[in-house]
């Protein structure tokens, strides 16, 4: 029967990919994370399909279709709890996965190509998830949308008219909505053909170890021995994701946005959801408009220098003691960012967000260029 199966190009394919697929023994749970990644992204998917049926597109409407699909529809509340959930699962399965990329070195030759192409999706996930918080159309969702869309004004020349754009006219207004809405639907299809051309390029060269050592030998198929991990950190995900959905549904989103858009009212405060406060901590903590942006999106674009700045011979951690403490420190740093995302612009947060901006972009700027160089000295020092 295998036999038979194996002359179909689509099942050979699938086996080749999901069965026979050499990966290394030592693979620990971690790599199962951006398996989870991609099962999120499926849920996502699949549950704003069904919100997309009951949900009005209009700035009069949208508000109310939304506690339309709370309230009378078959089940809504599921749906939109998993999908206003599913975000936040997504986004947190993305950031492990891309730090422990970091941390064992993922992301060194010959693997560029899919470092850069990982980097490309979580931009444009960052952009989905965006967009997708404004469709409810509360308070947050209207002021957010007016403050960063207001961003782009920064642009020289050009920057008024794309705002204009992006508005659909002088204002955050339906047009907005209406376009904010096509793109939030458009890009996770968008993302999913990326994350198949991701899995088809790390098929390529093949996954990474803890170890950070290409072996060709001491390898083992993915099915049944790597399959098992990665559906046990699923199910174990999946334990989390269920608690916050049915227990905790609203701890992750902002209390204003339970208010209907009023563009009269200004918010106390208005912050983004917690997966996007480093960036927007990073764009308060400088004092000009334009460099704030340009800093902004550096913070992500920069992300894809990593592979062609790298100077350490090693790839793991494991076997870089020193690196490793900063790489906590970069990693700690980024938590203090989202923190000062959250807190109002006033000192010391304003202080403490710059130094932690700086922070940041030394990690990318000099410690993966030059540090492994520094590791090698030290190295031949002591072989001397």
């Amino acid at each position: 029967m295998r036999v038979r199966l194996s002359k179909s190009p689509i099942l050979d394919v699938l086996s080749s990919h999901l069965v026979d697929y050499p990966s290394p023994t030592n693979l620990g749970y971690l790599w199962g994370v951006g398996s989870s990644a991609g099962l999120c992204l499926g849920i996502q998917i699949v549950t704003g399909i069904f919100l997309a049926m009951h949900y009005t597109c209009h700035v009069d409407l949208a508000f109310a279709s939304v506690e339309h699909i709370m309230r009378d529809v078959n089940n809504g509340w599921l749906i939109r709890y998993i999908h206003a959930n599913g975000a936040s699962m997504f986004f947190i399965c993305i950031y492990v996965h891309m730090f422990k990329n970091i941390y064992y070195g993922s992301y060194a030759h010959p693997r560029a190509a899919l470092w850069c192409s990982g980097v490309v999706i979580f931009l444009i996930t960052v952009l989905t998830a965006f967009l997708g918080y404004v469709l409810p159309w509360g308070q947050m969702s209207l002021w957010g949308a007016t403050v960063i869309t207001n961003l782009v004004s920064a642009v020289p020349f050009i920057g008024v008219s794309i705002v204009e754009w992006l508005w659909g006219g002088f204002s955050v207004d339906n047009a907005t909505l209406n376009r904010f809405f096509s793109f939030h639907y458009l890009f996770p299809f968008l993302i999913a053909g990326l994350t198949i051309s991701h899995l088809t390029l790390l098929h390529q060269v093949g996954n990474n170890n803890p170890l950070g050592v290409d072996t060709t030998t001491d390898k083992m198929p993915f099915y049944p021995y790597c399959y098992v991990k990665d559906l046990f950190v699923f199910l174990s995900f999946s334990v989390f994701f269920s608690v916050m959905v049915f227990f905790y549904p609203n701890a992750l989103g902002h209390p204003d946005n339970y208010i209907p858009a009023n563009p009269l009212v200004t918010p106390a405060h208005i912050v983004p959801e917690w997966y996007l406060l480093p960036f927007y901590a990073i764009l308060r903590s400088i004092p000009d408009k334009l460099g704030g942006v340009i800093a902004m999106g550096g913070a992500i674009i920069i992300m894809m220098t990593i592979p062609f700045t790298n100077s350490s011979e090693i790839r793991s951690s494991y076997f870089r003691p020193l690196y490793t403490k900063l790489f906590w420190v970069f990693a700690a740093d980024c938590l203090i960012l989202m923190w000062i995302g959250q807190n109002v612009v006033e000192s010391p947060y304003v202080e403490i967000g710059q130094v932690a901006t700086v922070i940041y972009f030394a990690y990318f700027i000099l410690v993966i260029p030059f540090f492994g160089k520094f590791e090698s000295y030290l190295l031949r020092m002591k072989l001397d």
